[in-house]
C-alpha cells in the first residue's frame, strides 16, 4: 500500500494545481476525512453523487462497463482532486464507477458546502476555478496522449505522470485505461526492461 503523509499531500496537491497552501488548509478545515477499503465504491454508476473529494493516501480510478467489461477512465493518487462530472457538474446520476483500488484516505466535501465557501471568499473561488481548470487540461492532456499512434508511447507517458500507478495498480486496470489486452502491457513492460539492461 502506498502511504503518504499529510505534508506530501498539500506539496504535491499545491503543485498540480499552482495554488497556495493556505488556502487549501482553509478548504481542509471545512472537509470530512473519510477511509475507504480496497475495492470499495465511492461513487457507483447510476448514483447521484455531487461531493468533491480530495485524495490524502491511496489510488482511485474511475470505470464505465463496455459490454460487460471494465474500462478506466481515469486514476487519481496522493494530492489529486476526484469527483463525479456528471454529480457534481449536471447533478445527473454519474455514468461511470469511482472505485478505491488500494485501501484510503480522503477527504470529502458536498457542492452545496463547497459552493458557500466560494461565495464567501473571493482567493477561495479563485481556488476552486484553478482546480477546474487543471481538471480540463488534464482531461486534454489526456485525450492528446491518446492520439499518439503506439501502447507502448501511451504507456511511457503513463509512467512519466504517475510511476506510482505501475505498482499499485492490477495489470488489467492499467491494460483497459490504454485500451490494449493485459498481455499485451506484460509484452511491452518485458521489451522495456530488456531494453535497460
Amino acid at each position: 500500500m502506498y502511504f503518504c503523509g499529510m505534508e506530501e499531500m498539500i506539496e504535491r496537491f499545491c503543485r498540480r494545481y499552482k495554488l497556495p497552501e493556505r488556502t487549501l488548509c482553509a478548504l481542509l478545515q471545512h472537509m470530512t476525512e473519510l477511509t475507504f477499503s480496497k475495492g470499495e465504491l465511492i461513487v457507483s454508476a447510476g448514483e447521484r453523487n455531487t461531493n468533491f473529494y480530495i485524495l490524502k493516501q491511496g489510488i482511485w480510478r474511475a470505470y464505465a462497463l463496455k459490454e460487460s467489461t471494465e474500462v478506466s477512465l481515469w486514476f487519481v493518487t496522493t494530492g489529486d482532486s476526484a469527483f463525479s462530472s456528471w454529480g457534481y457538474v449536471a447533478n445527473q446520476p454519474s455514468q461511470a464507477y469511482i472505485e478505491s483500488v488500494t485501501d484510503s484516505v480522503a477527504y470529502m466535501i458536498s457542492r452545496p458546502a463547497l459552493e458557500i465557501l466560494f461565495s464567501e471568499s473571493i482567493e477561495m473561488a479563485n481556488f476552486g476555478r484553478r482546480i477546474f481548470e487543471q481538471e480540463i487540461l488534464s482531461v486534454d492532456n489526456s485525450t492528446l496522449a491518446f492520439g499518439t499512434p503506439t501502447a507502448k508511447e501511451r504507456y511511457l507517458t503513463l509512467l512519466e505522470a504517475n510511476p506510482e500507478l505501475l505498482q499499485q495498480v492490477p495489470l488489467k486496470h492499467l491494460a483497459s485505461y490504454l485500451y490494449i489486452t493485459p498481455q499485451s502491457l506484460s509484452r511491452i513492460r518485458a521489451g522495456l526492461r530488456r531494453k535497460k539492461k
